[in-house]
């Protein structure tokens, strides 16, 4: 399968093109500094913080699926790279006719409002009395606008007509893959409160041929 990674440096993407390259797929990693990837692969050079669109294009021409493990490298204070890069992926796979595309976004942001979706629920089905009453209230307090440029970027996706998947997991965690972890269609999961980024990686590329997942919001914990 023909795949392209973007972030492919980051936290996620890294893992992402560990273990598609490991199962035999065919990769195309975008990245701000490709020379920082492995060899053997194709690489594409774009700053997603003011992105190229004809690089992005190549990037994604021909490509059967688009998966992006795109984020700040600051959640605090680098806000926008989100939904301002995955606007630019959209445009691009909509010029090369891609249609499948999977995002990496969090857990907290369900609750949060959007102009297509203004009154959204108080708080996630899957959340249990923690998160609805203490946890979520902390991680927006510190990481509001960035759990808001999220929520602009799942908004994107539902209005790019793509046929797109988004990831939800909540802490992220640098530890090993383990390849077992919980699942669950648009809701949160119950008392999962952290996920390997190698897991998070694992079941992305496990979804791109799992149609009962296209236009669904993912929860992923361990």
């Amino acid at each position: 399968m023909r795949l392209t990674i973007v972030a492919a440096t980051g936290g996620i993407g890294r893992h992402l093109v560990e273990q598609a390259v490991a199962g035999g797929h065919e990769v195309t990693a975008v990245a701000r500094r490709p020379r920082d990837l492995p060899p053997g692969i194709r690489t594409v050079a774009v700053d997603l913080a003011a992105p190229d669109p004809r690089a992005l294009a190549s990037a994604v021409r021909g490509a059967d699926a688009v998966l992006s493990g795109l984020g700040p490298r600051d959640p605090r204070t680098d806000v926008g790279i989100t939904s301002g890069g995955t606007r630019a992926i959209v445009a691009a796979m909509q010029a090369e006719h891609v249609r499948r595309i999977i995002i990496v976004s969090a857990a907290p942001v369900g609750p949060v409002p959007v102009p297509g979706q203004p009154k959204p629920p108080r708080h996630d089905p899957g959340d249990g009395f923690f998160m609805r009453h203490l946890g979520s209230r902390f991680a927006r307090a510190l990481f509001g606008k960035h759990y808001a440029d999220l929520a602009l970027t799942e908004q994107i996706l539902r209005d790019s007509g793509l046929e797109w998947t988004v990831s939800r997991p909540p802490k992220l965690i640098d530890k090993p893959l383990t390849g077992t972890y919980r699942v669950a269609l648009n809701r949160n999961i119950r008392g999962g409160f952290s996920v390997p980024r190698a897991d998070v990686a694992h079941h992305m590329l496990r979804m791109v041929d799992q149609p009962e997942t296209v236009k669904q919001v993912v929860g992923v914990a361990s």
